[in-house]
């Protein structure tokens, strides 16, 4: 009995939540190497299902980083890098697409569908909502096949959010006369959310969320402004690849996303308990 009266508890908690998030767009960006655990990649598609039932719509936007590099591996294939950006030819483009839009994206759609929601796949091998130009490294080297978004097809991706149904887009693009373009999937998510107006976008990672110090769980820091995120990067509190994800996430907020959050794909139910409770479990960021 007190375990029922728990899980009714726990329920009566999110119904506010819930009802302020009903009809809302919620971008979910799926990526590291939490991914390859088939438990807690369902774990979390099986929370995203929960969202499209209870009125949210959520949009899925993934990578697929370490399944590449497997890939390319497998085919023999060197990386190249550009002022420690990695460079993009035709063959690895080939590989990207191969891993992303046939093997991540559908595996992604069959999890979505088997906890009851419905999911169409968006990639450049059939309905691509992402449009990019090439992209340069800082000193303007040309990195090859890589792209940076410049327009999101917003009347595709809330069509089908309006049909209940949850899109799931690859990290590919296409540029004006047709190309295929790699783009990164952190900045793709936040152009999505951005198109969107979204009420969240939610990073899904490997990590917990952003802490005061890097080795101590007990330092997360569960709020943080921009102002705050932007003085703990100045700081070098926030380090290595998290600074991009990070900055991605400030420009989202700066083109009128309401919230940013940083939870890992290793906590059960994190993306629930990040939307639908009171405390949370990773950092959230906000204007």
């Amino acid at each position: 009995m007190e375990d029922a009266i728990a899980k009714a508890a726990v329920l009566i908690e999110a119904l506010p939540y819930i009802r302020r998030f009903r009809g809302s767009s919620v971008v979910v960006k799926l990526g590291g190497s939490f991914m390859d655990v088939p438990a807690d990649l369902a774990a979390v598609c099986a929370d995203i299902a929960f969202m499209r039932a209870v009125g949210i719509h959520p949009v899925v936007v993934h990578g697929g980083g370490k399944a590449i590099s497997r890939a390319m591996e497998d085919a023999g294939l060197a990386p190249r890098w550009v002022e420690g950006l990695r460079y993009t030819g035709q063959e690895e483009l080939r590989i990207v697409e191969d891993v992303l839009a046939t093997d991540v994206n559908r595996h992604i759609c069959r999890l979505l569908e088997a906890a009851g929601a419905r999911a169409e796949g968006l990639t450049s091998k059939g309905r691509c909502p992402l449009t990019a130009e090439p992209a340069t490294s800082p000193g303007g080297e040309a990195l090859g096949r890589v792209g940076r978004v410049t327009r999101v097809d917003g009347l595709l991706l809330r069509g089908l959010c309006d049909l209940g149904t949850i899109p799931v887009i690859a990290p590919l693009a296409l540029d004006s006369g047709g190309g295929k373009l790699n783009c990164n999937a952190d900045e793709a998510a936040g152009a999505v959310a951005r198109e969107l107006a979204a009420e969240k976008l939610v990073n899904v990672s490997d990590t917990h969320g952003i802490r005061q110090r890097a080795d101590d769980e007990a330092s997360l820091l569960s709020h943080l402004s921009e102002a705050e995120a932007e003085r703990l990067l100045a700081d070098a509190v926030i380090t290595g690849g998290m600074i991009p994800k990070i900055r991605t996430l400030l420009e989202a907020l700066k083109g009128g996303v309401g919230k940013c959050h940083v939870i890992s794909g290793r906590v059960p139910h994190s993306l629930l308990l990040e939307i639908y409770t009171d405390r949370g479990v990773g950092t959230e960021i906000v204007p």
